[in-house]
């Protein structure tokens, strides 16, 4: 009789390897969703992998709105650095910076030159996006403990920047960052405008006034339909004002509205020509709101009314 040959593996150490084999399966896996040279010790600070380098769901999620936002702001950095220069970037209300390193890992560390500076108001996050940064080697990289009005006059950041942008910026703060682009010459702007409450209670001061103005009035008499409102106008808006400033503007979905619901994004590309009928119409639209005097200076009333003249003139 033929005796059984023993095995060299012990009972129940197979399936451990095989598990073992189909988890460094699965992990490689995962981990070929990620770009070419795409820091791994980067994604688990921003806890896009985990801490064993893996995806999850939520973080699959964020994974790919990284890359959704990325494939938008690539080709404007990549026409500014055609000439051979090295693009700035501000990017204000940073908070942890996740743009911003996302940025410069997928971009500015193979580009070898350009600059990016992170606006945040709070010292603690400021903090912590200096020590990563040293840590992982990001040198071109500088974190400002200001606010988004602060820093148009800040020492620290250039006479010029090449692109701003502000993602969930709340109420006044996107404002503030276009003021910012136009003083600093910016060439492009890619703006994520969030919680726009200055409208709704812009709106809410006349609503009696208005209620016997026009029957227009009706889209804001009810409070949901104020904030919604006040919301969609106050983008209108800030287009407006960008192309009567000089600006080609795209608006788009930035994510899928399963995910936020603050999700246009306005990118905005300047061509030096400023659009007369921009001008008029974002005036028009804040005298029919009411909203001249109380809104006017933020979007450049004065300043779109010069277009208007101008154009006129000329």
């Amino acid at each position: 009789m033929t005796q059984k040959k023993p095995s060299s593996t012990p009972r129940g150490a197979g399936g451990a390897i095989r598990k073992q084999q189909s988890q460094a399966n699965a992990q490689a896996a995962e981990l070929s969703e990620l770009r070419p040279g795409q820091s791994v010790e980067l994604l688990k600070e921003l806890h896009i992998l985990t801490r064993e380098g893996r995806l999850n769901q939520d973080s699959r999620r964020k994974l790919k709105q990284v890359y959704h936002l990325f494939n938008f702001i690539e080709p404007l950095l990549t026409e500014l650095s055609a000439d051979g220069g090295g693009p700035t970037l501000a990017d204000h209300g940073a908070g942890k910076s996740y743009l911003g390193f996302i940025l410069y890992d997928l971009y500015f560390k193979a580009l070898g030159h350009g600059h990016i500076y992170g606006v945040e108001t709070r010292a603690e996050l400021v903090e912590k996006s200096r020590l990563l940064a040293q840590r992982l080697g990001f040198g071109r990289m500088s974190f400002l403990n200001l606010s988004v009005a602060e820093s148009s006059a800040a020492d620290e950041l250039p006479a010029q920047i090449d692109v701003v942008t502000a993602l969930h910026a709340c109420d006044t703060a996107t404002d503030d960052a276009i003021a910012f682009g136009l003083e600093k010459k910016a060439r492009a702007m890619v703006l994520v405008p969030c919680c726009q409450a200055e409208m709704a209670a812009c709106l809410r001061q006349g609503k009696a006034l208005q209620l016997a103005r026009t029957p227009l009035a009706e889209l804001w008499r009810h409070p949901l339909h104020t904030r919604e409102l006040g919301s969609q106008v106050t983008n209108v808006l800030r287009c407006l004002y960008l192309e009567a400033s000089g600006y080609q503007v795209t608006v788009t979905e930035l994510v899928g509205w399963e995910h936020s619901m603050k999700n246009e994004l306005i990118i905005a590309r300047y061509t030096g020509q400023k659009k007369r009928s921009a001008a008029e119409r974002l005036r028009a639209i804040l005298v029919e709101f009411g909203l001249e005097k109380a809104l006017g200076p933020r979007f450049g009333l004065a300043a779109a009314a010069n277009v208007t003249e101008a154009a006129a003139a000329g």
